[in-house]
């Protein structure tokens, strides 16, 4: 059986986020931004942009969180072995959307039916003047024609493997793993 390998340590994705919000600063130069988690890892990554960006910007930047379970196109193809229905989170955009630079924030971009939802559940509560997408792991085997403005490291991956993104709030722990697609990290004890 494949190892699991760690590609991204807490240091790595402590350097990467630091880079993310440097850009997004320079991209968007008059900070008329917010950023916007996708539950549930997103989130947590775009709490932590959210800290950095406000920084670099010397003044707050919305934050906010969407949850995207009602909004999948594959609500009804669920796999094998999970959940019968989705856990749903609370969405929190109490800011307003309209003619802002939304920066959608994930973990992994993959398909990219995730980040169309995201944008679906956004717009469902005004229209931005533009939505930009960060991630820290891009993935690939894309579904959908979507591609990042921001990503923390592009990791070729086959079919047979899964990426993990664990966060130290839901995880105890910063850090990327990879490895086959049926075997998550097991913790040392």
């Amino acid at each position: 059986m494949e190892p699991v390998t760690v590609v991204l340590d807490r240091d790595d994705i402590r350097r990467t986020l630091v880079r993310i919000a440097h850009e997004i600063v320079e991209k968007n130069p008059d900070g008329a931004i917010a950023l916007v988690g996708i539950h549930r890892r997103g989130a947590h990554l775009a709490n932590r942009l959210h800290a950095l960006t406000s920084e670099l910007l010397d003044s707050p930047v919305p934050l906010g969180s969407v949850d995207i379970a009602f909004y999948r196109d594959d609500l009804t193809v669920r796999a094998p072995g999970g959940p019968a229905s989705p856990v749903v989170h609370a969405t929190q955009l109490d800011f307003p959307v309209d003619n802002r630079t939304i920066v959608i924030v994930d973990d992994v971009l993959y398909t990219g039916r995730t980040v169309r939802a995201a944008i679906d559940a956004i717009f469902d509560f005004g229209r931005p003047a533009r939505v930009q997408l960060a991630v820290l792991v891009d993935r690939g085997h894309r579904e959908l024609p979507i591609r990042p403005d921001y990503v923390g490291k592009n990791l070729p991956t086959s079919q047979e493997q899964r990426v993990n993104v664990h966060v130290g709030e839901v995880d105890g722990v910063d850090e990327v793993t990879i490895g086959p697609a049926n075997q998550t990290r097991i913790k040392a004890a």
